[in-house]
């Protein structure tokens, strides 16, 4: 799993070399403020931990 910085993201050159069923987005409501990298790292976390059956995710 790769994060790239809250400024910017990852850089074009690397996201070219990814397929797109590789990339995920972590949708936003308009008009809200986005999550900081910290938030976002612990969703997707979460998120594979749940898909993979880990105990305690449920």
């Amino acid at each position: 799993i790769l994060f790239g910085p809250e400024t910017r993201g990852l850089p074009q050159h690397l996201l070219d070399t990814l397929a797109p069923e590789q990339l995920l987005r972590l949708p936003m409501r308009p008009g809200n403020r986005s999550l900081n990298l910290s938030n976002s790292v612990a969703v997707v976390v979460f998120e594979a931990w749940r898909r993979n059956g880990f105990t305690g995710s449920d």
